[in-house]
């Protein structure tokens, strides 16, 4: 009987790892720096004067004015207000290439702004509207105080449309959006109303615009006005939805350099 020679054992190869140990991991390679990837130094200067604008009507207002709280009631400062803050976010956002703010916030500042424009111009600037404020304010409406009018009623909103069209990227807006925007209207709403109940008859300013003022028009007829105002209101944010699905994005070369300041994206 004869026997087959053993053959001696292959020895691994030099790429295999050893009998009972585990092949070597490749080194993880060097990402891309998770840093901001490209600065829009022109988009934030630009963001930075409309809130610099919204701030100076405001501080106008207030240093012209015998009462603080009263000023802070108008439904004008207060979306001034959140036009200075969300702007002045949104310009360091730019400036330093981090993520923008979310587009519900900016397109609902917007609407805010283009709100208090559209209803001064189309209302309260009216002198045929029905609700006119000239009559009461055009004497005082001059110097300091008639810079300040344009610039909450007419500089500050064209800007933040201005912006919101040409410098910021469309999407990442959705149909529950335009709802969602119309909770502070109907916030402020409930607050002239229940103000004005609050306050004594003949007080200043009771109701802060004509439109809402029950001394005048009765609650039904304030209601009334109220609920024009509010569909009115939806028709325009329903506009911005549709406006963002078809307004084309910022050309990306534009405006921007990269996060080491070597020029330009390409």
């Amino acid at each position: 009987m004869t026997t087959e020679p053993h053959s001696a054992p292959t020895p691994p190869r030099p790429d295999e790892p050893a009998p009972g140990r585990r092949a070597p991991q490749p080194a993880p390679q060097p990402g891309p720096h998770p840093g901001p990837s490209a600065r829009r130094p022109l988009a934030a200067a630009f963001r930075a004067l409309i809130s610099l604008a919204a701030l100076t009507g405001i501080a106008i207002n207030l240093l012209l004015s015998d009462s603080t709280l009263r000023v802070l009631s108008y439904f004008t400062i207060q979306t001034n207000i959140l036009v200075a803050v969300v702007f002045a976010l949104a310009a360091r956002r730019a400036w330093k290439g981090d993520p923008p703010l979310p587009a519900w916030a900016t397109t609902g500042t917007v609407l805010y702004i283009s709100i208090t424009g559209l209803v001064y111009h189309a209302i309260l600037a009216n002198a045929s509207s029905g609700f006119s404020m000239t009559d009461e304010t055009a004497a005082g409406l001059t110097g300091w105080r008639e810079a300040a009018n344009q610039l909450l009623h007419t500089a500050t909103p064209l800007a933040a449309v201005a912006d919101w069209l040409l410098l910021t990227r469309p999407g990442g807006l959705r149909p529950r959006h335009a709802a969602l925007w119309l909770l502070y209207p109907l916030a402020y709403l409930a607050f002239c109303l229940l103000r004005g109940a609050l306050m004594p008859p003949g007080s200043e300013a009771r109701y802060p615009y004509p439109f809402v003022d029950v001394d005048q028009h009765g609650y039904p007829a304030a209601l009334r006005n109220a609920v024009i105002l509010g569909l009115s209101f939806y028709a325009l944010a329903l506009t911005f939805l549709t406006l963002d699905r078809i307004r084309p994005a910022p050309h990306p070369h534009r405006n921007r350099i990269s996060s080491t300041g070597a020029g330009p994206l390409k």
